[in-house]
């Protein structure tokens, strides 16, 4: 990784954000575009901050496909022995009130295809996100062809037929062939761009926690559906589970304002017993819930990944894998342009990006917010409904498999990087 000090640096594609998304296609594309290529990331935080590779109570799930992905970018390695994989998962349909809790869908998380040795594959990993985050700068570092800019902010930027100009908060400016907004729910660039979004709020706030528990969790996810939202218990290295608890707004900040005994009590009550006692490690945090979509995830010069192209409710924990899916498919669409000579600011490779990944973005964007209507519910009617359909696919080995594949990122037109291919 360089850095620069001049009035105007010149480059090949400039992406606004270095979270996970933007730093994965900024790896991508340095190692598969011809040589002399150079990118820009610009992100507002500084990565050498103090505590910026220390635990922070968040973690993620991440799909065979973007494993795959990540191994083919050699990130993978720098967590592959603290990522947790996800072998079995429960599904549980009750309310608070319940005395029991049965399991109303189990089933094992897993690929056929493994090797002898192997056996089957995981479908999905937990990974603490500073893993990633660290895993992924390092890869970065080692790059030559990147400029990471940080604390940094992209205040203006010009856009016509032969590039985008960006001005920078320092006031450097930044000149390239194409501009990515990987910056996040409230993008800056997408707003710039007028491009507006459809979607809305949820009455829902989600609590993200680390706990410890006194049993192993034998590395088994657990869902249970409770009325007022999902509760997640996802497994970790060692006897710790993250947890993503969806409560309504006011009931959710009220638990936030507790005390730390209180807020365990209230923790327990969701758990249940079946991992023995708990104990927080890690803290706690709040976000509100909503659900947004870009109208296009594309403009002049310009294409849209991650949270700035879409948001989805966490009740599938597929938030981060549709965003490297974006990666995946912008970089092979980029570095095929290249190979071929076209523009690849240019319209032709960026709508064959938007053609790829909209419908998969859009349809995964409503199927959970259609699971979360759905589930968030006590009416007694549409519990029996609700249960009765769940105990067909419990008993449908069939529809399991599916539904594997799919969370794992490998169905439909998958591409090369998340099946572990160079592009």
């Amino acid at each position: 990784m360089t850095t620069t000090t001049k009035t105007e640096d010149k480059y090949d594609i400039i992406i606004a954000g270095g979270g996970f998304a933007g730093m994965a296609l900024g790896a991508a594309l340095i190692k598969y575009m011809p040589e002399g290529f150079q990118v820009a990331i610009i992100d507002n935080t500084d990565p050498a901050q103090a505590g910026a590779f220390e635990f922070d109570g968040r973690a993620s799930s991440l799909s065979a496909g973007s494993k795959q992905m990540l191994d083919t970018l050699d990130a993978w390695s720098a967590v592959e022995d603290h990522a947790q994989p996800i072998l079995e998962i429960d599904i549980t349909d009750s309310s608070l009130s319940d005395a029991i809790r049965p399991t109303i869908i189990h089933y094992e998380n897993t690929l056929k295809g493994g090797t002898a040795k192997e056996g089957d594959k995981p479908a999905s990993w937990m990974v603490e996100n500073f893993r990633m985050r660290k895993a992924l700068l390092d890869v970065v570092d080692g790059l030559e062809g990147i400029d990471f800019k940080a604390p940094e902010t992209v205040v203006d930027m010009e856009r016509d037929d032969h590039g985008v100009l960006v001005e920078l908060a320092s006031g450097e400016k930044l000149r390239g062939r194409l501009l990515i907004a990987a910056d996040g729910r409230r993008s800056r660039i997408r707003e710039k761009a007028e491009i507006k979004t459809v979607g809305w709020q949820y009455p829902q706030l989600a609590i993200v926690t680390t706990v410890t528990h006194e049993k192993p969790h034998n590395a088994t996810a657990v869902q249970h559906f409770l009325p007022a939202g999902p509760f997640a218990i996802l497994p970790l290295k060692g006897n710790r589970s993250s947890l993503v608890w969806n409560e309504t707004r006011a009931r959710g900040k009220a638990i936030m304002a507790l005390d730390d005994e209180a807020f365990l009590k209230e923790l327990e009550i969701r758990f249940g017993k079946r991992l023995g006692a708990l104990e927080l490690s890690g803290p706690r945090m709040a976000y509100p819930m909503e659900m947004h979509l870009a109208r296009t995830y594309i403009a002049g010069r310009l294409a849209l990944i991650g949270d700035a192209a879409h948001g989805v409710h966490p009740i599938a924990g597929q938030g981060l894998n549709l965003a490297l899916r974006d990666v995946a498919a912008l970089a092979e669409v980029l570095v095929d342009s290249a190979r071929l000579g076209l523009d690849i600011g240019a319209g032709e490779p960026l709508e064959r990006y938007e053609r790829w990944r909209r419908f998969d973005s859009t349809v995964s964007t409503f199927v959970f917010d259609g699971f979360n209507r759905l589930f968030s519910s006590d009416n007694a009617a549409l519990r029996g409904i609700r249960d009765f359909g769940l105990g067909l696919v419990d008993r449908s080995p069939g529809l399991k498999s599916i539904f594997v594949k799919e969370a794992a990122g490998l169905s439909g037109d998958v591409p090369r990087l998340l099946k572990g291919e160079p592009v």
